[in-house]
């Protein structure tokens, strides 16, 4: 991460800004094209079609020739399983809920996150963390419980459960990231898992592919190019500024699913979706905020410990 690029906060948070609005084209187009294509041919087109600015960014930056070396490409094939797990499981509920709704339960995803990556990387969690984490999961079981049915699962219940099961992959797919960035470049990453979620999409081939009119072959390229381009930025707006800085505006992102929503679904959140919502966002903040706090700690303690040298 270069220094200098941190002087630059705002580009960051611009570019993070404009990927939220990328992704939700991609999950737009998605959810127009539902109705008739497969979840599995849905995750294929965005995959494959997500490689173009992908790899038109690593040319930018001089790695096309050595993008795909790798000496853990087990890492790799992991991590892009369990990606593309969540892919499916999202494109799926994408399917069945609202736009707003979908956005809400994947915000468990980073909630999950921080349980995993104390289990399996053995990261420490502090109790101001784990509290945060609580108190967000009962955010996600708010907006959940609007699509309990008494009578048995309806199409909105299944969705949710979709939803749920994408934000558990989506989690088990950021910490196997997470172990990748100890030795492997975000552009591999990234390029890798585009190219093997493309490759395990063609498996669900057999099972019900259709077709596509001109118009969806229009929205699933487009959804595939979206996706890639909001990866590309999302990558490139923390170069640009810290962490946590630029990670609240993720939840920029419920403001475009509202309006896209009531736009063109004439879909609007319910109350739970909205409570849950914001105790969700709330509680991330607050980690957020916490962090930030205790790195700054930190580096005034290491400034207090670092001897003064007259000469310099």
């Amino acid at each position: 991460m270069e220094a200098a690029h941190h002087r630059h906060p705002l580009f960051g948070v611009m570019l993070k800004v404009i990927s939220t609005i990328a992704f939700t084209a991609m999950a737009t187009q998605i959810k127009l094209v539902s109705d008739r294509i497969p979840a599995g041919e849905v995750a294929f087109f965005r995959s494959a079609f997500a490689l173009i600015p992908v790899l038109f960014w690593v040319a930018t930056r001089g790695q096309l020739t050595t993008v795909f070396r790798t000496p853990r490409i087990g890492g790799h094939l992991l991590r892009s399983i369990a990606g593309a797990s969540s892919m499916f499981c999202g494109f799926t509920a994408l399917a069945l809920l609202p736009l707003s709704d979908a956005t809400a339960i994947g915000y468990a995803a980073p909630l999950l996150t921080v349980i995993l990556a104390a289990v399996l990387l053995g990261e420490t969690i502090r109790v101001y963390r784990w509290t945060a984490v609580v108190v967000g999961l009962v955010g996600i079981v708010v907006i959940v419980s609007g699509y309990v049915e008494t009578d048995g699962p309806d199409r909105s219940t299944i969705g949710a459960a979709f939803a749920l099961a994408g934000a558990a992959f989506g989690a088990l797919a950021a910490t196997q990231t997470r172990r990748l960035t100890w030795s492997e470049d975000p552009s591999t990453i990234v390029v890798y898992f585009s190219s093997f979620t493309a490759l395990f999409m063609l498996v669900t081939l057999p099972f019900g592919w259709v077709l596509p009119t001109a118009t969806e072959w229009v929205l699933l390229v487009g959804c595939g190019i979206c996706g890639g381009i909001g990866q590309v930025l999302l990558t490139q707006s923390y170069r640009y500024g810290e962490a946590s800085l630029i990670a609240p505006f993720e939840y920029v992102s419920m403001v475009w699913a509202i309006l896209v929503g009531y736009l063109l679904f004439d879909t609007l959140p319910g109350l739970s979706m909205l409570i849950g919502s914001a105790i969700v966002i709330a509680s991330g903040l607050f980690v957020i905020y916490r962090e930030q706090r205790l790195n700054l700690a930190r580096a005034r303690k290491a400034a207090v410990k670092t001897p003064f040298d007259p000469e310099q």
